[in-house]
């Protein structure tokens, strides 16, 4: 059965220095949400732009729907839609002339294009802006245009780049429920996201990555059920008493703790159990807790522990652009409107 989206062992370097990706591998199944997951310059943007053909790979080999991604990059092109990290939408057009200009250099009936963009426009809440320029839209307003206008034709597989960055809480809701309609009809999706909750949510399975490497892999369950049952958060009053805390509980639980402030994080196999060590311990040394709560484990800590870092804010798409900036001399571009003959723009 042939996979949406295969990437084996994919490697890139940037100016003979920078190795964004060190063999990296996953595959995407048909109807699924795959989501990939990072911390900043972990290498999640450099490999949707190899597998969207905007980047050729230095070694390894890429695969949509069975076309290779540099041998066959016009078939690549004519299945997949792309949403970069940044609007790529002309703000001197209309919402309307937007989506229609993307319909047009898809091939598309001009009847097609016209029902097309007035479906997206109310999909995305735009239709009352649909006829102002681009110019003035909020920065939301242009996000969720760039999303639609990577639906336009219909894509089979469809590549999401931090979708939702830049929006606000409802209408990052009102994205991820058109996601999850999209795959209903049969669309495969490649998501990166620094929103944990956002994968959890969407994503059929999930790869971290970091440093280049694939470093887990598994359902959002899986990965969460890896780490242990419960996560025992215990907060002290400094975060010199969090790291004394830390060490005296550094054989407490399934993992080490990992301290972020002035919060010790514990992850245990039998939490009512172990915490009451946990307490009896911090007070034999003298360490008073602020706070203390037992919990499920979310994907954050999954995240944390395999990563040793939080997820940040900012996305890999800076990273990535700067270290290709400073020695290509511009940024890679953050998305492409495919046509059916292999064009972009």
């Amino acid at each position: 059965m042939t996979k949406a989206i295969e990437a084996h062992e994919l490697r890139k370097t940037f100016g003979g220095e920078v190795l964004a990706l060190d063999g990296v591998s996953f595959a995407v199944e048909e109807g699924t949400i795959f989501g990939l997951l990072g911390p900043n310059g972990a290498g999640k943007t450099t490999a949707v732009r190899i597998l969207t053909t905007i980047l050729a790979p230095d070694a390894g080999r890429g695969f949509v729907l069975g076309y290779d991604v540099v041998t066959q990059a016009e078939h690549v092109r004519s299945v997949i839609g792309l949403a970069g990290q940044y609007a790529a939408v002309d703000e001197n057009l209309t919402g309307r002339e937007n989506l229609t200009m993307i319909g047009r250099l898809n091939h598309l009936e001009r009847a097609v294009v016209t029902k097309r963009a007035i479906e997206l426009l109310d999909q995305f809440g735009l239709t009352d802006a649909g006829d102002r320029p681009l110019k003035t839209y909020s920065g939301g307003m242009r996000r969720r245009l760039d999303v639609a206008a990577a639906l336009v034709a219909r894509p089979k597989v469809l590549f999401l780049d931090e979708p939702t960055t830049g929006l606000d809480p409802q209408s990052r809701v009102d994205v991820w429920a058109m996601i999850d309609h999209l795959v209903g009809e049969g669309t495969s999706v490649l998501l990166t996201t620094q929103y944990l909750e956002e994968a959890d949510t969407l994503a059929h399975r999930i790869a971290v990555v970091d440093h280049g490497h694939v470093i887990a892999e598994g359902t959002p369950a899986q990965l969460k059920a890896d780490l242990g049952a419960t996560v025992l958060d215990v907060g002290l009053a400094s975060s010199d008493l969090a790291r004394r805390a830390a060490a005296v509980l550094d054989s407490v639980g399934a993992k080490s703790p990992t301290v972020v402030g002035n919060m010790v994080e514990l992850p245990v196999d039998d939490g009512p159990r172990v915490a009451m060590e946990v307490l009896r311990l911090l007070d034999q040394q003298s360490l008073v807790p602020t706070t203390f709560r037992i919990r499920e484990p979310s994907l954050d800590d999954v995240f944390l522990a395999l990563t040793g870092k939080r997820t940040e804010t900012d996305d890999d798409e800076a990273a990535d652009g700067q270290s290709d900036g400073k020695r290509r001399g511009r940024r890679a571009p953050a998305a492409v409107a495919t046509t059916s003959d292999g064009g972009s723009r």
